[in-house]
C-alpha cells in the first residue's frame, strides 16, 4: 500500500515537471530563459526545452504594434493635451499621429525598463512637438508631411537607441493636421492681438527715440561746443590778463612812479566813470581838477596860475 502511495506521489510530481520542461516559440514570438535570475534570449522558432524548477520562460510578442498621439483609438476622440501644437510662425494647429513599434530586444524589453511602451510613448510626443515647431503652418497642413514624419521618425530612432528599452520604431504616420477647436482659436486671436499690440508698442518705442535721439544727441553736441567756448574764452580772457599785468610790471620796474600814477588815474577813470579829470602842466606843476561837479552839469575853469593876481 505504501509503495503504491509512493509512486503516485513521485508520478505527480515527476509527470507535471517532464511535461512542464518543454516549451513552444511560434512564428511570431520570442522568449526569454532566466536561469537563476540571469535572462537569455531565445529566438528560434520550435520546441525548446529547460530544466524543470530551475529555468523561467517569459514569452514576448513581437509583431508590430502601435498607439495612436493626439486622438484615442477606441472611439477617435481627439485628445487636445497631445494633439494642439504651435508651429514656428507662432500658429496653433490640430495633428495626429500613429506610432507603429515591435519589440527588437526582449532581454532589454522585460528587463532594462519598467514600462517601455510609455518611454517610447513620452519619446513620440516630445519628438513630434520639436519638429512641428520648427515648420510654419502651411507647411504642416499642406506640402510639409512628408518631410516632417521623416525627421520625426530619425529622431525617435536616435532616442530609442540611446535609451535601449527593446523597442525599434518600424514607421510613424502623420493621420491628420488641421486648424484647432473655435475656442482654441478665440485663444489664439488673443494670443496674436497682444502679439501685435507688442509689436506695435515696440515700433513706436523705435521710432520715438529715433525722433529724440538725434535731438538729444544735438543738444548735447551744443553744450559740448557752448562749454568748450566758454572755457576758450577764460583761458583767452586769462591769458590776456596774465599779459597785461606782465607788461605792467615791466613798466613799473622800469618806471615805479610814472606807473603808480598812471594805474591810479586809470582807477579813478573806472571807480569814477562820470567824472572828467584833465592834468594841467602850464606852469610845470600837474594838476588834476574836477571840471563838472557831481551835483550838476556847471563848468568850473581852473589855469595854472591864480586868476586874481595874474594880471
Amino acid at each position: 500500500m505504501k509503495l503504491v502511495v509512493g509512486a503516485a506521489i513521485a508520478a505527480g510530481v515527476l509527470v507535471p515537471a517532464v511535461f512542464g520542461s518543454f516549451y513552444q516559440i511560434q512564428e511570431q514570438e520570442q522568449a526569454v530563459l532566466v536561469t537563476f535570475g540571469k535572462p537569455k534570449a531565445v529566438t528560434e522558432t520550435g520546441l525548446h526545452f529547460k530544466l524543470p524548477f530551475i529555468q523561467e520562460v517569459r514569452k514576448v510578442n513581437t509583431t508590430i504594434q502601435g498607439f495612436p498621439v493626439g486622438y484615442t483609438e477606441e472611439n477617435n476622440e481627439m485628445v487636445e493635451a497631445e494633439s494642439i501644437m504651435i508651429t514656428s510662425d507662432y500658429n496653433f494647429i490640430d495633428v495626429d499621429f500613429f506610432v507603429e513599434y515591435r519589440i527588437s530586444d526582449p532581454v532589454a524589453y522585460l528587463y532594462g525598463s519598467r514600462e517601455p511602451e510609455q518611454i517610447l510613448r513620452n519619446i513620440s510626443q516630445s519628438c513630434i512637438r520639436n519638429v512641428i515647431g520648427s515648420y510654419v503652418v502651411d507647411d504642416v497642413l499642406t506640402t510639409g508631411k512628408s518631410e516632417i514624419q521623416a525627421k520625426i521618425k530619425e529622431m525617435i530612432m536616435a532616442q530609442l537607441e540611446q535609451q535601449e528599452i527593446g523597442l525599434m520604431l518600424t514607421n510613424i504616420t502623420m493621420q491628420d493636421s488641421e486648424p484647432p477647436t473655435t475656442e482654441v482659436m478665440e485663444a489664439f486671436k488673443k494670443v496674436e492681438t497682444a502679439k501685435q499690440g507688442k509689436e506695435t508698442t515696440l515700433n513706436n518705442a523705435e521710432k520715438y527715440r529715433s525722433e529724440k535721439l538725434p535731438e538729444a544727441e544735438a543738444e548735447a553736441d551744443q553744450i559740448i561746443k557752448n562749454a568748450e567756448a566758454a572755457k576758450q574764452t577764460r583761458i583767452n580772457e586769462a591769458e590776456g590778463q596774465v599779459a597785461r599785468f606782465n607788461a605792467i610790471y615791466e613798466e613799473y620796474r622800469k618806471n615805479p612812479e610814472i606807473t603808480k600814477e598812471r594805474m591810479y588815474y586809470e582807477a579813478m577813470e573806472t571807480v569814477l566813470p562820470d567824472v572828467k579829470l584833465v592834468i594841467d602842466s602850464g606852469d610845470g606843476v600837474e594838476k588834476v581838477l574836477p571840471l563838472e561837479k557831481f551835483s550838476g552839469g556847471e563848468t568850473v575853469t581852473a589855469d595854472t596860475e591864480d586868476n586874481n593876481g595874474g594880471e
